[in-house]
């Protein structure tokens, strides 16, 4: 069997829609100043995927496990994206939980939104610890809290490739 091209995959992906989970890790927003969550919500929506669970929840690794667990066990969930507690201060717990649940990590969606976040915030970036991976198959992001790191993150990265990575995802 011929090779697939990366062109042939995104095309035979197209029509494919996530079930999108978003969880914001936040000591401070609430539902309705949670930007980020907002953005996260508005642009997988407008790519015509859809929300089936939203979580606004301290960054506490007490909180975030066993959400996290519930999350992936759910049969109607394809991809969890997750926003805050990705930075380097005490209370960022958020990657330390991620890292543990992904059987595939993604590093090249750490190093290429570090790589964007260079051009608009310079040495900054190497702050951001935002990882990426599939965990029981299901498709996972973290990405810091920032609004405008949020926008990136999903415009230029997730957006893109998330039909493609779940179309990866289900081959298996």
């Amino acid at each position: 069997m011929p090779r697939m091209s990366y062109a042939q995959h995104l095309s035979d992906s197209e029509n494919l829609r996530a079930r999108c989970a978003i969880v914001t890790l936040s000591d401070t927003r609430t539902p309705d100043t949670d930007t980020s969550g907002q953005t996260i919500r508005r642009l997988l929506e407008a790519d015509g995927h859809e929300i089936v669970a939203y979580h606004l929840i301290k960054d506490e690794p007490a909180q975030l496990d066993p959400l996290l667990d519930d999350l992936l066990h759910r049969t109607d969930l394809d991809a969890l994206l997750t926003n805050g507690g990705t930075g380097i201060s005490h209370r960022d717990q958020t990657i330390r939980s991620i890292e543990q649940i992904l059987d595939s990590p993604l590093p090249g969606f750490g190093e290429l939104f570090r790589m964007l976040s260079w051009e608009q915030i310079g040495s900054g970036a190497m702050l951001s610890r935002a990882t990426g991976g599939i965990a029981r198959g299901k498709i996972v992001f973290a990405m810091p809290g920032s609004t405008k790191a949020v926008e990136l993150a999903m415009s230029r990265l997730i957006i893109p490739e998330l039909r493609h990575l779940l179309r990866e995802v289900r081959k298996h």
